[in-house]
């Protein structure tokens, strides 16, 4: 199976299946010499955990992490870091029924037609379970970008018929954001509209039914200049990050889908000095322009599709018989998907955003090159002697 690697220079692989013995994920490209501890990992970890409340599946996992490799003396050594989680609660007879079954809205169908095999046990590979690996990899991209300045939040702006007031979220800072998310279990940051969307899943769970949502993201601190073009834009990188993570359906960045219906007029950031310093009087844009990112905070949304098992009856095929039936999803699940997305989410644009700034290093590396005061101190500094007694070590 291909596709289980995501970034360029800080790279991730994640592994595992839900009813497997573990999940994880190998990490490489951190940079040696940051600070990082099993407890700033399981701080996220705990943060995306199941059986924290009503409104996600009962399934009780610790997600306890296992640094196995890469750190030394609680700091990075530059290495890979490879970190395990250790699945302990599975239930996999819940899924017997489902072995010949795919069951609507899930990979079961389309794992099958491509591999010809499929771990049925809890969708296998496919399952949410798969990306308490992203997020593992997302703390310490985190705990990376806070040495710069970067800071990353996603909060839920709706579930079901439900959405938080636009003027609510307008008036809070990034910190109150932060700070009001983890007072609900929706993860809502507009505190009275968390309350109606409390009842909008218990609701849905009471039927046997499921719900969706949108999640919003807002990177803050990410410098100017970030992004390759063409085809390895910031905005295109951070949709696919998370596109990729299951249950996503929309993405939209900045003014998003809004903007086809405005005028260019209306969706133009136009520039302003603030403070000596070239900035956007708005930020319809989203951060990003041309694929490069402004200096503005960096905004987007995703929308995540109601959770695809639910005990209502639903019709499907026998595949081994050929023939049509029905089915009831048992088993232990969320009824919304959002509230556990938000960690994830932050993990997946921390890995974007730390993988550009990384790039930018190479360019970096050629600013330097051209500010030399001429080629031939550069080229005599590169040189290697045909006696090697004489080289010399340069600071630089």
């Amino acid at each position: 199976m291909a596709g289980n690697t995501f970034g360029e220079i800080f790279r991730i692989t994640t592994w595992g299946e839900s009813h497997g013995p573990a999940v994880g994920v190998v990490i490489d490209g951190a940079v040696p010499g940051i600070e990082i501890t099993a407890e700033d990992i399981q701080k996220e970890l705990d943060r995306r955990k199941p059986g924290q409340s009503s409104v996600s599946t009962p399934r009780q996992e610790s997600d306890t992490v296992e640094i196995l490799s890469g750190v030394f003396e609680g700091k990075t050594t530059g290495t890979s870091i490879s970190l395990l989680i250790r699945n302990s609660d599975q239930q996999s007879s819940a899924y017997d029924s489902l072995r010949d079954t795919p069951r609507p809205g899930h990979a079961d169908f389309c794992y099958a037609e491509k591999y010809g095999i499929r771990d049925h046990r809890g969708g296998g590979r496919s399952s949410g379970r798969e990306t308490a690996g992203r997020v593992a990899a997302g703390a310490v991209a985190k705990k990376i970008l806070s040495e710069f300045g970067i800071d990353i939040v996603c909060h839920t702006t709706r579930i079901g018929g439900i959405a938080a007031n636009p003027d609510v979220l307008n008036d809070l800072p990034f910190e109150g954001i932060l700070e009001n998310i983890e007072k609900n279990s929706v993860r809502c940051a507009d505190l009275a509209a968390a309350v109606l969307m409390e009842a909008e899943v218990a609701e849905a769970k009471r039927t046997g039914d499921s719900v969706g949502g949108i999640v919003e993201g807002l990177i803050r601190g990410v410098p100017a200049g970030l992004g390759e073009p063409v085809f390895d834009k910031l905005d295109a990188d951070l949709a696919k990050a998370i596109m990729s993570i299951g249950a996503v359906k929309g993405f939209e960045i900045g003014a998003g889908f809004a903007a086809a219906a405005a005028f260019g007029s209306e969706m133009n950031d136009a520039f302003e000095i603030k403070s000596g310093k070239i900035a956007a009087a708005s930020n319809n844009a989203g951060g990003i322009l041309g694929g490069i990112t402004t200096g503005e905070i960096i905004r987007f949304r995703a929308a995540i599709k109601p959770t695809p098992s639910i005990s209502i009856s639903q019709k499907t095929v026998n595949m081994a018989e050929m023939k049509e039936t029905e089915i009831s999803i048992q088993g232990r699940h969320d009824p919304v998907i959002a509230p556990r997305f938000v960690p994830v989410g932050e993990a997946m644009a921390a890995i974007v955003v730390l993988d550009h700034l990384m790039r930018n290093e190479a360019l970096c590396l050629s600013k330097n090159y051209k500010n030399r005061k001429n080629s031939s101190e550069l080229r005599s500094e590169l040189t290697v002697p045909s006696d090697r007694s004489k080289i010399k070590t340069k600071e630089v």
